[in-house]
């Protein structure tokens, strides 16, 4: 495998840049492309940094982007339950769980194909969390998720909660990665927390019987600031009723501003 990167380092999505860079050559290109085509096929994709490689993942890890000398090798975490028609899996075939793609000096992948494999991992893990215990839900209907840092305990929050407000969420979730790409995701208190590496917290959602409520921890240093006043000296928030129109344009940009502030840190 390629030599590490220092420890440390920047976001998951700036050591992802970084590898690409270290590399160089057909397989900094390889990867590169992988990369494009996970976003292409999955725009609100989390990019994380594990084991010292890439990994991209929606509800759970989807696949990972190895390097060594020979070949870019692309792991799919559930790839033997995958269809794979265009015949794309070339490695660890013999495995009961895993399969992989071994991209080659020279080799042309097919987008389309990679795409809907892409897409069919994602869809493989919603199909898993389907099956899991419904989360009980809280007062108001807010899911009680366990405690737990990346995309996936917020996507469990995401699909435990009832009714109109399950697809709000996942229009508020999309919409923050869209508008912080390398944004940092946890679920803590049985709420979703968005945050930037190294700086703490910036927002963090609640269910309530009639909407969801956004808070934004700084909001006060917000232009404008969200309407909602708060206990708390600094923060505001912003409420989303069944129903209601609301500013998509106007919370990206109070995502940006807010990222660029210092967080709060618990």
């Amino acid at each position: 495998m390629a030599k590490r990167l220092a420890a440390g380092g920047g976001s998951p999505s700036e050591r992802i840049d970084a590898r690409i860079r270290e590399l160089g050559g057909w397989r900094g290109e390889a990867l590169a492309r992988a990369r494009a085509l996970v976003r292409r096929a999955l725009p609100d994709v989390v990019e994380e940094w594990k084991w010292d490689v890439p990994v991209w993942s929606r509800g759970g890890i989807l696949c990972t982007g190895e390097a060594y000398k020979q070949a870019v090798k692309l792991t799919f975490a559930r790839g033997a339950s995958l269809p794979d028609p265009a015949g794309l899996f070339t490695s660890s075939k013999a495995g009961k769980v895993r399969r992989a793609i071994d991209i080659r000096q020279g080799d042309a992948l097919d987008e389309a194909a990679f795409i809907a494999l892409v897409q069919a991992a994602a869809a493989a893990n919603g199909e898993g969390k389907a099956a899991r215990k419904p989360a009980v839900l809280l007062t108001g209907g807010n899911p009680q998720i366990a405690k737990g840092d990346g995309d996936a305990p917020v996507q469990a929050w995401i699909d435990a909660l009832p009714g109109w407000k399950r697809e709000l969420g996942r229009r508020v979730d999309a919409l923050i990665v869209r508008a912080l790409p390398d944004v940092r995701k946890a679920v803590k208190w049985n709420s979703p927390f968005y945050g930037v590496q190294g700086q703490g917290w910036f927002l963090g959602i609640h269910a309530y019987t009639r909407y969801l409520k956004l808070a934004f921890f700084r909001g006060t240093s917000l232009r404008p600031p969200p309407p909602g006043a708060s206990k708390s000296p600094e923060t505001r928030y912003l409420d989303i009723h069944e129903g209601e129109a609301w500013d998509e344009g106007q919370l990206a940009h109070w995502v940006r501003q807010a990222a660029a502030l210092p967080g709060w840190i618990p």
